[in-house]
């Protein structure tokens, strides 16, 4: 198929498929593909912090941009097709696997909390753990026993999404590195993709500083959506220079009030 002939359909009269916090999916243009369209609202602590701030969608729909293509480039398999607009990718639907994948490289948040880790303490390995996806209860931490007890994954498809988180973590951590941004953590979401009668499991969601924990290597100062949370301020502005280490944005690009347009 070529997606880059395929017709774009405005937003007001696409069928919505699911809305999360901060995303919306509708249905894509051509069958097995959707449209991810990524909102200005930031919330914290499952929902109970939640504001609108302006340009953190468009930030965050070209950062994972810029992530998921060179994921793909890689050989590592993604839902990504591309971007349309400063708002909306098409991305293949794939069956969400209902596991947050967190991987770990420096103690923060909750890990130093839990285990009484000083925070930014440099961990003895990157370590892997999974979250389940409800709402409702808060994504508790859940172990291998568990995924597969309640046949959320088995075994080999959880072999499969450490594979694949591992990959991501060593190419992030080296991405970052070179632009003086320290990896701390990262969460990840894992789908299962259908071709014909193959299957295969691939990143989802997105890459963005919402999913990440990113601290300057120099100063150790917080450049991802920890700034919200702990009512720090200057998030666009974080995002903002995350984006253009890495040459994603130029100088004087303003992505704040910037409405949607069509890629060529």
């Amino acid at each position: 198929m070529d997606f880059n002939k395929i017709r774009y359909i405005p937003m007001n009269r696409r069928r919505r498929i699911y809305e999360g916090k901060a995303k919306v999916l509708y249905e894509g243009p051509e069958p097995g593909t959707l449209i991810q369209h990524f909102k200005d609202d930031a919330t914290a602590f499952n929902a109970q912090k939640h504001e609108i701030i302006d340009g953190k969608g468009v930030l965050n729909n070209r950062i994972s941009e810029y992530m998921f293509t060179n994921l793909n480039n890689i050989g590592v398999p993604t839902h990504f097709i591309k971007r349309l607009n400063m708002r909306e990718q098409l991305i293949r639907e794939v069956e969400i696997i209902p596991l947050e994948v967190v991987v770990r490289n420096v103690a923060a948040g909750s890990l130093s909390k839990r285990l009484g880790i000083e925070e930014g303490t440099q961990l003895p390995r990157s370590i892997i753990e999974f979250y389940y996806k409800n709402d409702a209860l808060g994504d508790p931490m859940v172990s291998e026993e568990h995924i597969t007890a309640f046949g959320w994954a088995n075994p080999q498809e959880i072999d499969d999404v450490m594979a694949l988180a591992i990959r991501v973590n060593d190419f992030l951590t080296g991405l970052f590195l070179g632009v003086g941004i320290r990896l701390v953590d990262f969460k990840i979401e894992t789908g299962r993709l259908f071709e014909g009668d193959m299957m295969r499991i691939v990143v989802a969601d997105e890459i963005s500083p919402d999913s990440c924990r990113l601290w300057d290597i120099k100063s150790n100062d917080k450049m991802d959506k920890d700034r919200f949370r702990q009512d720090m301020g200057g998030l666009v502005e974080a995002y903002t220079e995350v984006a253009k280490r890495l040459g994603i944005l130029t100088e004087s690009e303003n992505v704040i009030h910037t409405g949607p347009k069509l890629v060529q």
